[in-house]
């Protein structure tokens, strides 16, 4: 079980990959780590644009308290007009107008 080189069991390998200070969006096709300054309250994924709440439980490890809803929503509607109207042209497409 333990690894010849370092003498490590296979949790204490995986304990040097954790990272502390940072959180994971959690929009699941994008899952990007999040690095929020200290004391920050919320926090937004450049990859895909939503926002969470953050609470610290030490002054070192955040974690994520909840979606900002008001952001999210209109991410949600956004994309939904996008898909629609994507789905109406392609309908228009198939009836030749």
């Amino acid at each position: 079980m333990a690894n010849d080189k370092e003498n490590l069991s296979s949790a204490e390998m995986l304990r040097k990959t954790r990272t502390f200070g940072k959180v994971r969006c959690h929009n699941p096709s994008c899952m990007e780590r999040l690095e929020p300054s200290p004391g920050a309250t919320q926090i937004k994924c450049a990859t895909c644009g939503m926002e969470y709440r953050i609470y610290w439980v030490r002054p070192d490890l955040p974690r994520i308290r909840g979606p900002v809803w008001e952001v999210n929503r209109k991410i949600a509607a956004e994309a939904l007009n996008r898909k629609t109207e994507n789905s109406s042209s392609k309908s228009r497409v198939k009836e030749g107008v």
